[in-house]
């Protein structure tokens, strides 16, 4: 019986044709996660792959229905008194429309199942993974990540190839720091705020790509839907759970599970299903397996995001007095992170990708080691561990200051959709 059920996994007539595309092709993309899958068979049944597929054709109503507010009244109006609101709360704002009011109600009754303390751990485990941490996100999620055509549709969409690899790197790594901040996410914290800013901007980009022609809904389900928002969290916990271990940081399994805390709120305050987030991470991995093979296979969007944050070493100002450095050290960042794409995808996704297949993993195998005796280490000395978290999150700070360059960004303004 469970045979027949794998063996019918694929496309279903009433649902979006990228659903299960390439059944064959998404299962070696999530090889190195099914060995991972210990105690369960990460296989959907015929009703749970029916459930990934309808993930696919919900967004996420408090934020739609904030956004069509907005845009019916002018963003010019309505934005000022979304900022207010998110800045002083709800409360502040005299008068508050209905769907203001139904929107920041929703974010602020925070979830029963939410503990403050798991938050902080969370946060110092993220902490303590320094340069190692980001490097996960960047090569083995974001890159990795790039394969799932479909998603990449909206960016494309939306002009994030013309808005360029460096900018879209730096703004996600300053959101990822200001999430990841011991305090970070209480209510008037940046971490809160930036999320709750990116779920506005993901329904304004979500109605606005919706409405073009270039749009094909029965193929592509709803833009920036509730699975892609799902794999998009799933990469920011499992994947970078996964990419410690393999990049030799250490993680006790009461770090990890703060970890997938963290990124449950944080995807819950995204505006993510909570039967979309996972309590652990072995059912996160089930999650995001099940979640990948619905993706569908590379494509000619793959190969043009993947070169751009290829080369995005290159645009990079590292700070050296001689120009002839800045060009050195930018062509040996690109270098090292393609060694770490190579040790987390292989040479058939660096393939899709358009990334050269002759790359060595060169950097992890020398880094490794090395990382993993200094972790181990500095547990073993007194305030050895706050070392690590204080010395993790100065490096993390210092990589932002870089990829911005001449300094901090504006992110307190909402971004406007492109396309």
């Amino acid at each position: 019986m469970q045979r027949s059920v794998k063996q019918s996994l694929g496309p279903l007539a009433d649902l979006p044709g990228r659903h299960g595309a390439d059944v064959p092709s998404a299962r070696r993309t999530a090889r190195t996660l099914r060995w991972l899958i210990r105690g369960h068979d990460p296989d959907p049944s015929a009703d749970q792959w029916r459930a990934v597929g309808a993930s696919l054709t919900r967004g996420d109503p408090p934020a739609d229905r904030l956004a069509t507010w907005m845009r019916t009244h002018g963003l010019a109006t309505t934005q000022p008194l979304f900022e207010q609101a998110l800045n002083l709360g709800i409360g502040d704002v005299p008068d508050a429309p209905a769907e203001l009011r139904e929107f920041f109600h929703a974010i602020e009754a925070t979830p029963d199942w939410l503990q403050p303390k798991r938050l902080v751990a969370g946060a110092k485990a993220c902490h303590f993974s320094g340069l190692t941490g980001l490097q996960v996100l960047r090569d083995a999620a974001l890159m990795g990540g790039y394969q799932a055509s479909a998603i990449n549709r909206t960016l494309v969409l939306t002009g994030a190839l013309a808005k360029g690899a460096q900018r879209r790197v730096a703004e996600t790594t300053k959101w990822w720091i200001d999430c990841t901040t011991c305090g970070g996410l209480s209510r008037f914290a940046p971490g809160f705020k930036s999320t709750v800013r990116v779920r506005l901007m993901h329904a304004l980009v979500r109605q606005r790509v919706r409405a073009l022609p270039e749009w094909d809904e029965a193929y592509f389900g709803m833009p920036v839907n509730q699975g892609d928002m799902q794999a998009t969290y799933l990469g920011f916990s499992v994947i970078f759970l996964f990419g410690q271990r393999a990049m030799g940081v250490p993680l006790s399994r009461c770090e990890a599970e703060s970890v997938m805390h963290l990124w449950r709120y944080i995807g819950w305050l995204m505006g993510v299903e909570d039967e979309l987030l996972f309590e652990t991470e072995m059912e996160g991995r089930v999650g995001l397996y099940r979640n990948l093979l619905s993706q569908a296979p590379a494509d000619d969007s793959s190969i043009a995001l993947g070169r751009a944050l290829m080369d995005e070493p290159l645009s990079r100002h590292y700070g050296n007095a001689l120009p002839l450095l800045d060009r050195l050290q930018g062509r040996y960042e690109r270098a090292k992170h393609l060694s770490i794409c190579r040790f987390f995808l292989g040479g058939r996704s660096m393939s899709a990708l358009g990334l050269p297949g002759c790359v060595l993993p060169w950097f992890p195998l020398m880094a490794v080691p090395v990382t993993a005796l200094r972790h181990r280490l500095m547990r073993l000395l007194p305030g050895g561990h706050q070392a690590l978290v204080r010395q993790g999150r100065a490096a993390q700070e210092n990589y932002l200051a870089i990829l911005f360059g001449s300094g901090e960004p504006d992110i307190a303004r909402l971004p406007q959709p492109h396309g």
